[in-house]
């Protein structure tokens, strides 16, 4: 991409393992890191240990939950699979890699969008390179409508919101996070279904050790290679993705999982 910016930016880490992986996600502007290495959304800290924890005092250090993750309950949880995910809890902003079915196709024609789907992409994209994040409230919606910014609710505005997520008091990096994306190719997902969007990066949608040397080259211009490590163990892209449906309308702009 051409133009990118160069000045503070953006920090992002992913730590998996195993079945249930917990992500603590961490980001810190400081110059000369990549667009990956970007703060997100304040989480709330994990309740205090109990009083019967021996650890000397200062020895542990209490960590946010993972992003998407429920309050604790004293009741006991559902099944699995009683559980399925919805637009409300961020289900369709998921990674979308499936081994059992075929790779889509990575397109990167822009003229092959949907009028709506082509427009609502070139306004963003103008909105991002003019630098002022109030550009986007239009775009982003209001009600049933509104963009989805988090995997979790959010409070107050939209806009202050992603001024939040980015190192900077105007939220430039956020915009150039979001240019960065739109920049890649994208996947269309779930035609004639309810569910149909254009996603952007593909890597949403791909396996990440199945990616050849020209889309790699691709992905380190959104994260950095240590990035690229992270997520290979957590089996899936979970940096900043954007849904657009079919009709237009811009469903989300999130990261993690």
């Amino acid at each position: 991409m051409s133009g990118k910016p160069r000045g503070l930016v953006l920090r992002i880490s992913f730590a998996a393992c195993c079945a249930a992986i917990p992500l603590v996600v961490c980001l810190a502007s400081s110059p000369a890191y990549a667009l990956s290495e970007i703060k997100r959304e304040e989480l709330p800290p994990t309740v205090t240990p109990p009083a019967d924890d021996m650890s000397p005092p200062g020895s542990t250090v209490p960590m946010p939950n993972p992003v998407g993750t429920p309050p604790p309950s004293s009741q006991p949880t559902a099944p699995a699979e009683a559980e399925p995910d919805s637009p409300a809890d961020g289900g369709v902003t998921r990674p979308r890699v499936d081994p059992d079915t075929p790779v889509p196709e990575v397109i990167y024609d822009l003229g092959k969008l949907p009028e709506p789907v082509r427009r609502m992409h070139d306004l963003i994209v103008e909105a991002c390179k003019g630098g002022d994040i109030e550009k986007l409230r239009p775009l982003i919606g209001t009600g049933d409508n509104t963009t989805q910014l988090s995997l979790t609710d959010i409070d107050g505005d939209a806009v202050a919101f992603l001024k939040g997520l980015s190192g900077d008091p105007d939220g430039q990096e956020i915009l150039a996070i979001l240019e960065e994306v739109l920049d890649a190719g994208y996947v269309h997902l779930d035609a004639g279904t309810p569910q149909e969007l254009y996603v952007w990066p593909y890597f949403f949608a791909l396996p990440l050790d199945k990616l050849d040397a020209k889309q790699r080259v691709e992905l380190f211009k959104i994260v950095t290679a240590g990035d690229f490590d992270d997520m290979k163990q957590f089996g899936a892209y979970i940096f900043y993705r954007v849904g657009i449906t079919p009709s237009g309308q811009w469903s989300f702009f999130v990261a993690g999982d």
